[in-house]
């Protein structure tokens, strides 16, 4: 099993605003791209997440979620603070030190908040990741956590349109997967269902803990 990252365009954008942001952030070949006329802009910060200059819609998608139901991402999550990350659940790292983190952030919110948060995760390696996989691998770390799946090429389109680049996985020679995907969390304010703030591979639990809550309020971190 082998698993490439590829930041998207709104992590070339983060390249050029704000480098430091990009230290340790893994990189790769591949031909991932984000959509060219949906380009992050940013506003420089040092801290863990980076404020966006213009915030990013929800994408327009119908999806299966990991209970077998269709789920309308912008429909079933309108009025609520969200986090956005397009993995898959075979990956060796950096998936499950995001979400292990994310939930260990979640977990030392109030009980009030945790309520208010919801988390999605849309799998780039959907062939493999049933409903049923994703329920397991998801329910290990947080049972509220919300898995998508279904066809690449929409998955594909949503990721691009919110500047995150994920490529079709590859089966190589040796029989192992190459999958390529962006490792960008996306913050969701609740005030207007927008996009501000996003998070690059490497932000830690206790810097999630930090900002979620202004995230649930819908005020910059």
């Amino acid at each position: 099993m082998r698993t490439t990252l590829k930041l998207g365009s709104a992590a070339a954008a983060l390249t050029a605003a704000c480098a430091l942001l990009l230290t340790g952030c893994g990189g790769s070949g591949g031909s991932a791209a984000a959509d060219a006329g949906n380009v992050a802009a940013v506003s420089g910060t040092q801290q863990a997440g980076t404020l966006l200059d213009t915030p990013f819609a929800k994408p327009q998608i119908t999806l299966t979620d990991n209970h077998g139901k269709p789920f309308d991402l912008v429909k079933q999550t309108a009025g609520h603070p969200m986090l956005l990350f397009f993995g898959y659940t075979h990956c060796p790292d950096v998936c499950p030190t995001t979400m292990s983190d994310i939930a260990l952030a979640k977990s030392r919110l109030s009980k009030a908040d945790q309520a208010k948060l919801q988390v999605v995760f849309i799998s780039s390696d959907p062939e493999r990741d049933t409903p049923a996989r994703l329920n397991a691998w998801l329910g290990a770390m947080d049972k509220s956590f919300i898995g998508l799946t279904g066809g690449f090429p929409a998955i594909q389109a949503a990721a691009r349109s919110v500047g995150v680049g994920i490529d079709p996985p590859v089966k190589e020679k040796d029989g192992s997967i190459t999958v390529t995907h962006g490792a960008e969390v996306l913050a969701y304010w609740p005030k207007d269902n927008k996009g501000h703030v996003l998070y690059m591979s490497g932000t830690t639990a206790e810097q999630f803990q930090h900002d979620l809550p202004k995230i649930i309020r819908s005020e910059a971190p």
